[in-house]
């Protein structure tokens, strides 16, 4: 046991002298212990993996910080974690960043688009081909649920479901054309 402590301790000592090889060393001794950490708190086995190498870029880095009296392990550990949860802040960061995008972006379009006349509403309806058109006008302005159209119009619920879609779509692109900017 002594024997592996002595050859853990002059792995860390060649870590601290920013030697390859140990750090090669201690990657191998602690990759199997850091991913069955890193794996609960990430989605996926990649996610875990960039963990795992984030945290060990961190032990490399601060390895001067360890006190060679003490046992590496918990240390080690506790590097692992904070460095998930450092990836979860940062994810959920990028998350709601997303959000905030996504929502100033409808906020910019229903602006825009309230600044539309009745008329030009109409003429831009217009250009939408008539299956689309139709299935937007019944669903979006009118109400009618896909199983009610597509009983009216003799189609399938599929077939309504994207044909509204595809009206969505047609409209943003006639809306960013009418407007000359990008509104996707």
């Amino acid at each position: 046991m002594i024997e592996k402590e002595d050859h853990l301790t002059e792995i860390l000592i060649g870590c601290s002298k920013m030697h390859r090889a140990s750090q090669k060393l201690l990657y191998q001794k602690f990759y199997s212990y850091g991913m069955s950490i890193c794996l609960r708190y990430a989605d996926t086995r990649d996610d875990a993996a960039v963990i795992l190498n984030d945290g060990f870029m961190k032990i490399f880095k601060n390895i001067s910080q360890f006190d060679l009296s003490k046992s590496f392990k918990p240390w080690f550990r506790k590097v692992m974690i904070n460095t998930a949860i450092n990836h979860y802040h940062e994810k959920q960061r990028q998350i709601q960043a997303e959000e905030l995008e996504k929502a100033d972006k409808e906020a910019n379009v229903e602006k825009i688009i309230s600044g539309i006349s009745y008329d030009e509403i109409i003429s831009l309806l217009q250009k939408l081909s008539p299956a689309y058109r139709t299935v937007f006008n019944l669903h979006v302005i009118e109400g009618y649920t896909h199983e009610e159209i597509a009983s009216m119009l003799g189609i399938s619920v599929g077939t309504s479901k994207s044909n509204l879609s595809k009206a969505k779509e047609a409209l943003r692109k006639i809306l960013s054309d009418f407007f000359e900017v990008d509104y996707v």
